[in-house]
Order: structure tokens, then C-alpha cells, then sequence
């Protein structure tokens, strides 16, 4: 039997002005708690990762963002989309160039009225056991604050990694060591770090151990991005097993869902992902179109089949809507609720690919709204006061 959560009271929501004392260096730094403040003035708001409106190589940002803006989405910017707007200026991908392409996307963005949620994936950080490769990687990471800045965001996403075992330490004081670091090393910027666990990560693959290593990270700056198709694709979804489930799926599942309402601490939720994914036919085995014999069966499924939230029609199968009811009413969640979909469409050509998505993405957040009573905010409308129904339509718009 799934999960299920009456709507909350507007008093039940536990969203606060905060403001966070960093302690960066023995400096006393007082910076105000970017998405916490966002709460404040939004219930819910629908965002698009860039790269989920067609991949990089096929499909320019620009149109992309033509119709993020047309179906009134906010945008993660995918790093891949960036780095091809600065490969086609001369020089090619420099440094300088990709702030002049972060410069180049945030006046794209202002022209259209879209804020930007976040850079995402700073990919393959945590537990290194090249320890100069660690330090390479600290340098890298102050570039892409620098890109951030460029931006106009304040928020950095960091997936947990998916490196080998032979390459990523599996020792926990030694990530939250370099998780905090990194954190440290945005603090003085003010810039946010989100850490995700990912479904086939090498060592931290539930959004359990992601939360330790947050809570052990221990700085106000460093907190958790809860991605619905990662939660269910590791506790619920086997997509090599004969059912395409895991064993005692419902059980573990709810019982995660549980688990996680009665652990997490809201104010330390950076942004949500909401995605389902496909049930395949057959397990994703050898013999299977997706299967790759160099990478976890998860990240081939979630590389082709993800399908945005309610798209039964499409073979969605996921409880995306239970966890998803744990995520808003279970710890009153408010504030960016973003669709990070992979799927095989997006390397597609064609003009209409972008559009396409972003009107499925559309239905997706209406349905979203429909099925937990939200409001919406929409810069578009006039619309900044937080409420749990309105009679104002809802940003992400048909």
C-alpha cells in the first residue's frame, strides 16, 4: 500500500528565515541562506535541467531556452551546455572562455526572464585516492565558482562519485574531509554545494549516506539535492532483475520514505529533482540495446529511459509520487522543484526536440500542482506570496 500525506497547513511548513553563520578560516562571514530566503517569497518553482531539452551536441542552448522560458521554467545549467557555448568561440574551451560563455547564457537567461538554479555536475570529487589529483580537482572547483558567480547562481551540484574502486576510496572520513573542503572553498563566495547521491554511485548510492556525509560535512553551506529517480532507481528499481525490482521493493520503500521524513532537516534541502523512469520490457542484461559492459545497468537505464513525472502513458513505473509527498508534505519542502531527465529522445535531431520536451515537462508540472494542492510562483504573473492553493495558474504553463 503506498505512502500517503494529507496537504499541510500553512503553519506545518517548516521553512524559516535563516541566517548562517559561516565560519570560514576563524572569520566570522554572515551571509544570507540563499534558498532558505527564496522560501520565504515561493511555495514551489518548476526548473528544467538544460541538457533535459536536448543534448549539447545535437541541440544549441538558445532554442532550449526558448522554450524553457515559453512553458515558464527556471534552469540548471547542464556544464556540457556551457562548455559547447565556449568550444565555438575562438580559442576554443579556455578558461576565459567559459566565463564569457557563463556571461553569455546568464544575458540569455536575464533576456527571458528565466533564473538559474544551478551549474551541475561538478562529477568525480570525493575520495579520491590520487591525492594530487584531489588538488587538481580543489582548482578546478574554483573555476567553476568563478562560473557560477558568471551565472548568477549561488548553488553547485555535486553527484556522489561513480569513479572505480580502485580510483575512489570508499572511506568515509576521507569524504566528508573533501566535502568539507570543498565546501570551505565556496563559503567566502557564498556559494552553496549540493551533494546527490547517485543510484549506481561506487560508494555513497542512497540518499541515506549522502545525508551522513552532510551532516558529518557539518557546514552551512554544504547540504543535500534529493533526486526522486535516484531514491526509487536504489531502493525500489533493479533494472537488471527479472521484475525490474528490487527484492521487498514496496517494503523498503516506504520504509525509506519514512525513514527519510523523519531524518532529514528541510533547511538542508539545496533542490529537488523530480523524474520518473520506463519499465523496460526485458532486464536491462547483456543482449539488451542499452546494456554496456563498462557501466552499472542503473546508469545505462537512467542514461536512456527517464520519463518526467506522471508519464504512465509512457511506461513510468516508479512511486515517484509517494516519495515525492514524503519530499513536500512529509518535511514541507518549498522551493525548486527541478526535472533532470535523461533519455534516449534528447539526442534526436530536429528543431521541435526542445519544444517537445519542454510541453511534456509542462504536463508533468501540472500535474505535479494538481497532485499535491501547490501553488506555483511565477515571476510572469506577479505571483510571490507561498500558499498551498490559488486560483493563479500554474508557471509551467500549456
Amino acid at each position: 500500500m503506498p505512502l500517503s500525506y494529507l496537504p499541510l497547513d500553512a503553519h506545518q511548513l517548516r521553512i524559516e528565515a535563516t541566517i548562517s553563520l559561516l565560519q570560514v578560516h576563524n572569520q566570522d562571514i554572515v551571509c544570507l541562506h540563499a534558498p532558505l530566503a527564496l522560501r520565504l517569497s515561493m511555495s514551489c518553482r518548476p526548473a528544467i535541467s538544460s541538457h533535459s531539452l536536448g543534448r549539447a551536441w545535437v541541440h544549441d542552448i538558445e532554442p532550449k531556452l526558448d522554450q524553457a522560458a515559453r512553458y515558464g521554467f527556471d534552469i540548471e545549467v547542464f556544464y556540457e551546455d556551457l562548455h559547447y557555448v565556449a568550444q565555438a568561440l575562438p580559442g576554443g574551451p579556455t578558461s576565459d572562455n567559459q566565463l564569457q560563455a557563463a556571461k553569455m547564457i546568464r544575458k540569455m537567461c536575464d533576456d527571458r526572464s528565466i533564473s538559474i538554479v544551478c551549474l551541475q555536475p561538478f562529477m568525480h570529487y570525493e575520495g579520491l585516492r590520487d591525492r594530487a589529483a584531489h588538488q587538481r580537482r580543489l582548482q578546478e572547483m574554483i573555476l567553476w565558482i568563478q562560473l557560477a558567480q558568471a551565472l548568477g547562481t549561488s548553488i553547485i551540484s555535486v553527484p556522489s562519485t561513480c569513479l572505480s574502486a580502485q580510483e575512489a576510496s570508499g572511506d568515509i572520513d576521507l569524504i566528508v574531509r573533501d566535502m568539507r573542503e570543498l565546501a570551505e572553498l565556496a563559503a567566502p563566495e557564498q556559494i552553496q554545494v549540493a551533494y546527490e547521491s547517485l543510484a549506481w554511485g561506487t560508494h555513497i548510492d542512497t540518499w541515506d549516506q549522502a545525508w551522513d556525509v552532510v551532516e558529518k560535512v557539518d557546514r552551512p553551506n554544504f547540504g543535500i539535492c534529493l533526486d526522486t529517480f535516484n531514491i526509487a532507481a536504489r531502493v525500489y528499481a533493479d533494472s537488471a532483475a527479472p521484475s525490474r525490482r528490487t527484492e521487498s521493493a514496496e517494503q523498503s520503500m516506504r520504509a525509506s520514505i519514512k525513514r527519510m521524513v523523519d531524518t532529514i532537516d528541510v533547511q538542508k534541502i539545496v533542490y529537488v529533482q523530480v523524474v520518473d523512469a520506463e519499465l523496460l520490457p526485458e532486464p536491462l542484461i547483456e543482449g539488451h540495446p542499452y546494456y554496456r559492459s563498462d557501466q552499472p545497468a542503473r546508469m545505462s537505464w537512467s542514461r536512456n529511459c527517464r520519463l518526467f513525472y506522471g508519464e504512465y502513458d509512457r511506461g513510468a513505473y516508479l512511486p515517484i509520487k509517494d516519495i515525492l509527498g514524503g519530499i513536500l508534505n512529509g518535511l514541507g519542502y518549498r522551493g525548486w522543484v527541478s526535472a533532470e531527465m535523461f533519455n534516449a529522445s534528447l539526442v534526436e535531431a530536429g528543431p521541435l526536440v526542445p519544444e517537445q520536451h519542454a510541453r511534456r515537462a509542462a504536463a508533468s508540472w501540472q500535474k505535479i500542482v494538481e497532485d499535491f494542492g501547490l501553488v506555483s510562483t511565477s515571476q510572469r504573473h506577479g505571483n510571490t506570496s507561498p500558499g498551498l492553493a490559488s486560483a493563479i495558474p500554474p508557471r509551467a504553463q500549456l
